[in-house]
């Protein structure tokens, strides 16, 4: 696993032990980040499910200002914390070790709002549309934010949710890809 482009371009990320977590190939990032950017002018990154981090990675490699990591596993934390290290840019990323639930109350309790979402939840146990709505609830989303959901392709999104409207969906094997745009 590597950052694709961008600033941190070529550099190797470690990834997780063990079939836990599924890290999204280089070559579905890199489709992923085609079609919402590719690149950035700045904005504020949240990896709801962070995993290894890459995507969170990749994102501020490409421009973005700041992320939010959120894992609960301990492993994944520690992972994140040395991909990070990678970067050489610390100040640019802030981890939350915690289940996603509770990061996105303890980040609806402060000045956060965010003009990217990353959400790739364990397929088993995803709750994008509950998340999604305690999010757009708590105002974490900016005007124009991209939400990017990786599922099972067997799971199906609504089309709309509030005041997000689906912009895209593709499935690349036996996951899909489906981004939101915040339109208020």
């Amino acid at each position: 696993m590597r950052v694709v482009s961008g600033t941190y371009r070529g550099r190797r990320l470690k990834s997780l032990d063990g079939d836990n977590t599924r890290p999204t190939s280089d070559k579905v990032k890199e489709s992923i980040f085609n079609m919402i950017g590719p690149y950035f002018d700045g904005g504020k990154v949240l990896d709801l499910f962070a995993g290894s981090g890459g995507l969170a990675i990749e994102a501020i490699s490409r421009g973005m200002e700041h992320a939010v990591c959120v894992d609960r596993s301990y492993p994944a934390m520690k992972v994140i914390q040395e991909n990070i290290k990678i970067t050489k840019e610390p100040e640019k990323f802030t981890t939350l070790k915690m289940d996603a639930n509770q990061a996105i109350q303890k980040l609806s309790h402060g000045e956060n709002s965010f003009d990217l979402i990353l959400l790739d939840p364990p397929y088993a146990k995803q709750q994008i549309v509950t998340q999604l709505e305690k999010m757009l609830d708590e105002n974490l989303l900016n005007s124009d934010c991209l939400v990017v959901c990786e599922t099972d392709k067997g799971v199906v999104l609504p089309e709309e949710l509030q005041t997000l409207v689906q912009i895209r969906h593709q499935v690349y094997g036996m996951s899909a890809v489906t981004i939101y745009r915040n339109e208020v």
